[in-house]
């Protein structure tokens, strides 16, 4: 089968690869949807800190937020998985740690992350096997482009529930990549009045797009503070101004990473009595994600602006926009185009 391979920092070829044969416990999947995203780049960069600590090495095969259709199980798999469009949980842990045990795999110590450490090979090819554990049924109603987005989803659906924002509220997202908008799109289902930051003039009109009238530049935001403020951006500098922009008692909830350290002022934090959340992944939030796109309670098609072969799988990483893309931030990726 085709498969894309990172060989190194900026360097990468689509290569045929043998089709994977499910272990016990696994499940084949045909590969329909992949999206790509922030910690795509940073693989491909080889700024990603896991190259660095060891976690990973090249080759490797990318590919975490994908969508897909049961093809073959293995060894004590019910076969009735056969034939159903699924996605999967990024991070599957060892299944017997204290963390597991209490439903924190995301953060087991021995965990695999599909695409991401060494160990699971990633969607970006025409097929990906993975522990049957991991996987999440899609009802009908949320077809492949909604099933890649279900790991982002997860992530921003996870923002958005610890802000603890509803009716009456007001909350300030800081940076409107794809979880930026996606946690927008949560919170204003859960009734908050949402307000947008974004340097990014193609961004701020994009949000606007989708309905959001709230949307800043900075000089222009109104002076707060907020009830609740979700830092999405990837700037050292941005933690530190979330805190700033609360309410006292307020929440601030982070998922952004710069590449650099961020600093904040503890005492600030205690002064105004404020709750400091942080996020790593989409796990626990995966069921409500798609129970919220299959209600309509969501609907982050916009999102995805082109979808490409693997064979533009390497320049959209490099920072090139398929010709003809639309406005979103995403590009999924079809392996069998």
């Amino acid at each position: 089968m085709r498969a894309f391979a990172l060989t190194g920092p900026r360097q990468y070829r689509v290569e045929e690869v043998p089709r994977p044969v499910p272990a016990p416990g696994e499940a084949v999947v045909d590969v329909e949807r992949v999206g790509l995203c922030g910690t795509d780049a940073e693989f491909f960069s080889g700024e990603m800190a896991y190259l660095h600590e060891g976690h990973t090495t090249y080759p490797l095969r990318l590919g975490h937020e994908w969508a897909g259709v049961v093809s073959e199980v293995g060894q004590d798999v019910d076969p009735g998985w056969v034939g159903r469009r699924v996605t999967g949980d990024t991070m599957i842990g060892d299944g017997t740690c204290r963390r597991c045990r209490r439903g924190r795999q995301h953060v087991c110590e021995r965990r695999d992350e599909v695409g991401i450490r060494d160990g699971r090979p990633g969607a970006l090819a025409e097929q990906i096997a993975v522990p049957v554990r991991s996987l999440h049924a899609l009802p009908d109603v949320v077809d492949a482009v909604l099933g890649a987005l279900v790991e982002p989803g997860g992530n921003a659906l996870r923002c958005a529930r610890a802000a603890q924002a509803g009716p009456g509220d007001s909350a300030l997202v800081l940076g409107l990549g794809t979880i930026g908008v996606l946690a927008a799109m949560f919170l204003r289902a859960d009734g908050a009045q949402v307000h947008l930051l974004d340097p990014s003039p193609r961004s701020r009109e994009f949000a606007r797009s989708l309905g959001f009238d709230h949307v800043w530049s900075g000089e222009d935001l109104p002076a707060g503070p907020f009830d609740a403020v979700i830092d999405a951006s990837n700037g050292p500098e941005v933690p530190a101004v979330a805190l700033d922009l609360v309410e006292p008692g307020g929440r601030v909830v982070y998922i952004g990473l710069s590449g650099t350290p961020s600093t904040i002022d503890t005492r600030l934090m205690v002064l105004k009595d404020v709750t400091c959340v942080g996020i790593l992944s989409a796990s626990p939030g995966l069921t409500a994600t798609i129970d919220a796109y299959a209600s309509g309670a969501a609907d982050p098609r916009p999102l995805v602006a082109a979808t490409v072969g693997l064979d533009q799988v390497g320049p959209v990483l490099a920072g090139q926009r398929p010709a003809g893309a639309g406005a979103g931030p995403k590009v999924h990726v079809d392996p069998r185009l």
